[in-house]
């Protein structure tokens, strides 16, 4: 069985691609700093019989998050995929009037350094195997300037930037990079329910045939 390693999970998100790639034979391991968060998500993956275990980490801390995905590989003896979507909440967001050096810097400890750190981990062992995946979750302004989550869109656009490079360079490698950005509020029952976005991102991962999507697919909020 491989496993997915999803670092930001929790409730909303991250049980959903959970569930996905549980249904497909994945066994889970869930990374966030909330513990009561992580525990319901591993009751509700246990309860679909989905093998899953949790890793408290605050992501910012780059030696907690480096223990944890140790910790996944001595659990579960390799990661399969990795899946990255860390979310603060929009009181991080800054208008780009507004950004800072250090409300910058916040984004970038609290999600670019972490993605890096936390693909080195995993890569290395991808690259041995010839196998692996690597998906990169963000909202839309990694792709299109919003000028109210300026400080965030500054370093999401940097990260899309990061994976669209691991997409060109490990793709050779039998390794895939992906990266789905989210346009839309997540909500369950709604066009942003987030059991749809896990499917969006496991029909992405399983046909391995474009480095990314929007979510819904075609946005554009220069549309709007």
């Amino acid at each position: 069985m491989k496993t997915i390693a999803i670092i930001g999970a929790g409730p909303g998100l991250g049980l959903s691609i959970a569930k996905k790639f549980g249904e497909k034979g994945f066994k889970v391991a869930a990374i966030a700093r909330n513990p009561e968060k992580l525990a319901f998500i591993v009751n509700e993956l246990t309860q679909l019989n989905i093998e899953a275990k949790s890793y408290v980490a605050d992501i910012a801390d780059l030696t907690a998050l480096r223990q944890a995905l140790q910790a996944v590989r001595q659990d579960f003896g390799r990661i399969d995929v990795l899946e990255f979507s860390p979310y603060a909440g929009p009181e991080i967001f800054k208008h780009v009037l507004e950004a800072t050096p250090e409300n910058v810097l916040e984004q970038v400890n609290s999600h670019l350094s972490p993605a890096i750190l936390a693909v080195n981990e995993v890569l290395p062992d991808m690259i041995s195997n010839g196998s692996g995946a690597i998906l990169f979750t963000t909202g839309l302004s990694a792709m299109f300037p919003i000028p109210f989550v300026g400080n965030v869109g500054i370093v999401m656009a940097g990260l899309r930037n990061y994976a669209t490079n691991l997409h060109n360079e490990l793709k050779d490698k039998g390794i895939y990079v992906g990266h789905l950005s989210i346009g839309t509020f997540i909500q369950p029952g709604t066009a942003g329910d987030p059991d749809l976005i896990a499917e969006t991102w496991y029909m992405l991962y399983e046909s391995r045939d474009h480095f990314e999507e929007t979510f819904p697919q075609g946005i554009n909020p220069s549309m709007l």
